[in-house]
């Protein structure tokens, strides 16, 4: 287990992405770009058009609920107050590190380097391990199930009773499943977090190929979800995010169709 130096979260890291960045760095290279450095699924969504007024009002608090009630059903929440709708999972990372007092945080490593550096935000001494029984010492700890880079996969028994453990001194689970529309689905832990002390992090834009529609859900605990929410404030998610967002996790059709293409992408 290695200790994050103290100002190692002064600076984000590069998580790749950018192509103009990449251009810069060489200028040469043939085209086009191929990005394999995010994890986006390059078949995007075909969302319709987006209406005028999305653009021209302020989102409603009635289209922010169905968002939540179809985000619930798609990926197995207990219902929508259990879901918090998020300009991305990214902002919501200091908010759900904050809610256990500054302490001991463990990250099961290597993965996402967000989570530590917002997790020193906030002030907890913060731990990466590779040994995922680790884990049950810290205040919060924090698993990418699927993971990223490596593709490992927790049981979700063990997730349970890792929550468990945790939560006997008051600790918190959180589990980032970015990647789980692409994952055994049986080893989520989304219809688990009203009776076990966890966060479970959803993303929308790597599934659906839309990072920049800036969209993403923590499921948690009812109280913990209304605190997180509080914390976000009114208008959270645009009204183009809203939107794409009901299309997208309702197209049950464009899903199933989206995960054919990927497993025959894979076996040819």
């Amino acid at each position: 287990m290695s200790v994050i130096p103290e100002d190692k979260h002064r600076t984000v890291t590069d998580h790749g992405g950018s192509l103009e960045r990449a251009r810069g760095l060489f200028p040469d290279a043939p085209l086009p770009w191929i990005d394999l450095s995010t994890g986006i699924n390059p078949h995007s969504y075909p969302h319709p058009p987006v209406s005028a007024t999305a653009l021209s009002r302020l989102p409603e608090p009635a289209d922010a609920a169905r968002l939540a009630g179809i985000a619930a059903k798609a990926y197995g929440a207990p219902s929508p107050a259990h879901v918090v709708p998020a300009p991305g999972t990214q902002i919501l990372l200091p908010l759900v590190m904050e809610l256990v007092p500054p302490g001991r945080a463990a990250v099961l490593s290597p993965t996402y380097a967000e989570h530590a550096r917002a997790a020193a935000l906030v002030g907890h001494r913060v731990r990466e391990t590779a040994d995922f029984g680790d884990l049950a010492a810290a205040d919060i700890a924090v698993a990418v199930n699927p993971n990223n880079p490596d593709g490992r996969i927790m049981p979700r028994v063990d997730l349970i009773e890792l929550a468990r453990t945790l939560g006997k001194r008051g600790g918190l689970l959180v589990v980032d499943e970015a990647f789980m529309e692409v994952g055994p689905a049986a080893e989520s832990l989304a219809g688990e977090v009203e009776g076990l002390p966890v966060v479970v992090l959803r993303s929308f834009g790597k599934f659906f190929g839309l990072a920049g529609v800036r969209l993403g859900f923590a499921l948690a605990a009812q109280a913990t979800a209304a605190r997180l929410a509080a914390r976000l404030g009114p208008w959270a998610v645009s009204g183009p995010a809203l939107e794409i967002g009901i299309a997208a996790l309702a197209d049950r059709d464009w899903q199933a169709a989206a995960l054919r293409k990927r497993v025959s992408d894979l076996t040819t």
